[in-house]
């Protein structure tokens, strides 16, 4: 059963995961979430300096800062994973979320097959802020891929690699979407606050 813990600095609560990202982000009473898309994928330096100046605008902290979409020109070798990663994390802890290996930071990561970036860019956010409207609860859970977790490499993880019949697509949504579920049992949807709505998933990476 998922792991739920407060961020309180950021007005919301986190399910705990990987040291890269969280498995998703409820709001906290008082408090709502809020999405924003850039005009253009943003590279990720500049994105994170991008999200800083338009939190710090609408005055709020970058603890605030609780989800977001990437996107990569193509998928990562196993250490290049683990070296962007690293390269990532950096910020976050810069802005006192990142802590003892635990992000609160919700992601998702899709490698578009039209018009990729050149570099891993922030193509979206997510943020906290007040709100007054305390029954309204607000989450966005982070993305997943057709992978098992644990094990030696990532290509040795993944459902059915290199298969694309009927059968093994419909092995790999039906493992994605138990993924999915898995994070929002029935404890997790209590504490996230009992909301139905359709979960975007990707095949890539978070």
């Amino acid at each position: 059963m998922p792991t739920v813990q407060p961020f309180p600095a950021g007005g919301y609560r986190f399910i705990i995961h990987q040291f890269q990202y969280s498995g998703g982000v409820a709001a906290e009473p008082g408090f709502r979430i809020e999405h924003a898309r850039f005009a253009r994928p943003l590279p990720l330096a500049e994105g994170f300096d991008a999200i800083e100046a338009y939190l710090a605008g609408i005055g709020r902290s970058p603890t605030a800062f609780c989800a977001c979409e990437l996107r990569s020109p193509t998928q990562f070798s196993d250490a290049g994973f683990v070296a962007f990663n690293r390269h990532y994390v950096e910020r976050l802890a810069a802005w006192g979320i990142f802590r003892d290996e635990v992000n609160p930071v919700a992601r998702s990561n899709v490698c578009p097959e039209i018009d990729p970036p050149a570099t891993p860019s922030f193509y979206a956010f997510s943020y906290t802020v007040p709100s007054e409207n305390r029954a309204a609860r607000s989450f966005v859970a982070a993305g997943s891929g057709e992978a098992r977790e644990g094990g030696p490499s990532y290509k040795g993880r993944i459902i059915r690699r290199g298969d694309q019949s009927p059968e093994a697509m419909r092995e790999k949504a039906r493992f994605v979407l138990g993924a999915m579920e898995q994070r929002m049992t029935p404890r997790t949807r209590s504490r996230i606050g009992r909301q139905r709505r359709a979960l975007a998933t990707d095949t890539g990476r978070g």
